[in-house]
């Protein structure tokens, strides 16, 4: 073979090993994501795929006596601080019911690509997450999940509307 041929088989060699990297990579997050055009109540991106958690009678009513939504400004991720007084109450009844699992739905407003939602409604889930992590919840007990803007609380392109769909919704 000749010098221009094994430089050929080499470039080929590394380019192909460059692309296909490694098959066995690990998970780097737990989130879920909603498909599109997946219908819910008619509203279009519900998510069908049965529930992320899985809780006794007892959690679910237990839980409904604790406020489980907490609002976001535009285009930010950051935990608020009335939405860390419920985050904390939250927290609280994780650490006191070890075995209680909670899905935390990340939403947006309708602004921005749907790409760019279904991101934001991650970040700000995982912000939730991250949150109840510091105050001693086993994360294993926490799943995410982002909507995006599929899921709107109201609808209208105003203020008013965007505010309330800019939000994480606890579940148990």
């Amino acid at each position: 073979m000749s010098q221009l041929g094994k430089f050929i088989t080499i470039i080929l060699a590394t380019s192909t090993l460059a692309l296909t990297g490694c098959a066995s990579k690990n998970k780097k997050s737990q989130v879920m994501v909603a498909p599109l055009g997946v219908g819910h109540g008619g509203n279009m991106g519900g998510y069908y795929g049965g529930p992320l958690v899985n809780n006794s009678d007892a959690i679910r009513n237990a839980a409904r006596n604790i406020q489980g939504v907490v609002y976001f400004d535009f285009d930010s991720d950051a935990i608020k601080p009335e939405a860390a007084r419920i985050l904390d109450q939250q927290a609280q009844f994780l650490n006191s019911n070890q075995g209680a699992r909670v899905q935390v739905a990340g939403h947006t407003d309708e602004r921005g690509t749907r790409e760019y939602n279904m991101s934001l409604g991650e970040r700000r889930a995982a912000a939730v997450r991250s949150y109840l992590a510091g105050k001693g919840v086993n994360t294993a007990n926490i799943e995410i999940i982002s909507f995006g803007e599929e899921q709107p609380a109201a609808t209208g392109s105003n203020e008013a509307a965007w505010s309330k769909n800019r939000r994480a919704e606890l579940s148990y």
